[in-house]
């Protein structure tokens, strides 16, 4: 289907696995993009299946994970391995690996142990990495950037696990909510309303909580759990659209239209400043639009930075794991902002026997900027044995006639 650029998640009656990704497919995800993804991860050993169903009267799709044998317990590590030699879209591959992520932090915290040294137990088997990688195939096919989530309604009373009988909502979800901040309820159900990996998907998929936000409806879906529930639709809904102000800008506005990005910003005080390099880089191979650094002074004085990131929304997820892994930050803030680009080309000049790449950048199709790269001019220097400062005043000129040719023809 076209791209979608927001969803709303429902999570009134909870949310799990099958939950979340019976609502995408009922929204237009194709199931053979979700059964491609799932046996990257698994070959042979999952089969996905979705059928009609009513829950308390209303419409929505079940999912069903069958799973030809059950697999021993899996520690994070050994998931980690698996998706990242499987054949995956990086954006699948990348939320999955959050979600798996939050959930090993989360457990390891309920369990005192370290991270890699955690078992999935439930969430290790397959048919839960078939709901988690399900899931994010899904939401990557459905061209899903922003997306907002209701509060998630959490349930009560007791739960089976593997560790024996516990209190909902269960320590995993509590921890994994707490962690982010997240909102949420106790539910109208006496039973578990939300399933630890339905948290980690939520908190993976969506940067936003709260109603539904103002766009322009493209359509939705409604994904079923187990329980058909005699006063409450057991469901979670999604619906996508296209965002405001965009959605609804008027034609005679003859401007680029603006993009939907995210802008992630943390204080950090006590970072060696040789780290910063490489985290700036790995945000930037992440797919990060722009990453920098601002000195502040923060309580008692302290010297510190922020580290403030832009990226697009399906982006944020691995931006906010790498920072809060790779930094000393134990926080950060999320805020939504509209990106507006200009039309750009790259393109070369000349200088002496080397050549220099040059961006153009144009304005409702005038030449508004030219810029040579520094990269090729510093080759260049080396490469015609020159000062870096004549090669870039020879680039800069020449860049400077390429922009008059352009003008010319504009």
């Amino acid at each position: 289907m076209s791209t979608v650029t927001s969803a709303w998640f429902d999570c009134a009656s909870g949310a799990s696995g099958d939950m979340l990704l019976g609502a995408l497919l009922d929204a237009g995800a194709s199931l053979a993009a979700v059964r491609g993804a799932v046996e990257a991860v698994a070959p042979g050993d999952i089969r996905i299946r979705a059928e009609k169903v009513l829950r308390c009267g209303l419409s929505a799709t079940k999912v069903h994970v069958d799973t030809a044998t059950r697999p021993p317990h899996r520690t994070w590590h050994s998931i980690r391995a698996t998706l990242a030699e499987a054949a995956l879209p990086e954006p699948v591959r990348e939320r999955a690996q959050s979600v798996f992520a939050r959930l090993a932090r989360a457990e390891a915290a309920v369990h005192g142990i370290p991270v890699d040294d955690v078992h999935f137990h439930e969430v290790g088997a397959l048919d839960a990495i078939g709901d988690v990688v399900g899931t994010c195939a899904a939401h990557h096919d459905l061209g899903i950037g922003s997306a907002t989530a209701t509060p998630i309604a959490l349930g009560s009373g007791r739960a089976r696990s593997a560790h024996g009988e516990i209190p909902v909502p269960v320590p995993a979800v509590l921890r994994l909510l707490a962690d982010h901040g997240a909102p949420a309820r106790s539910g109208d159900s006496p039973f578990e309303m939300c399933t630890p990996t339905g948290a980690a998907l939520v908190l993976a998929l969506c940067a936003d909580w709260g109603p539904m936000p103002e766009f322009r409806l493209l359509g939705g879906g409604v994904g079923a759990g187990t329980r058909d529930l005699p006063d409450t639709p057991n469901v979670v809904r999604v619906v996508l659209g296209a965002a405001a102000p965009d959605a609804f800008r008027d034609a005679r506005d003859d401007t680029p239209p603006g993009a939907d990005a995210m802008v992630l910003d943390a204080n950090v005080d006590d970072l060696d400043p040789r780290i910063w390099p490489h985290v700036l880089a790995r945000l930037m191979e992440l797919g990060a639009s722009d990453a920098w650094l601002t000195p502040i002074l923060m309580k008692k004085g302290r010297p510190a930075h922020t580290l403030s990131v832009l990226c697009a929304p399906s982006v944020l997820p691995a931006v906010r794991e790498l920072v809060l892994t790779e930094t000393s930050s134990i926080g950060a803030r999320e805020y939504r902002v509209t990106k507006r680009e200009l039309e750009r080309e790259i393109t070369t000049v000349a200088v002496g026997t080397a050549t220099v790449r040059v961006k153009v950048a144009r304005h409702l199709g005038r030449v508004v900027n030219v810029q040579p790269e520094y990269e090729d001019v510093a080759a260049a220097a080396e490469h015609l044995g020159i000062p870096l400062k004549t090669a870039l005043a020879g680039s800069i000129a020449a860049a400077e006639g390429l922009a008059e040719d352009k003008r010319a023809d504009s």
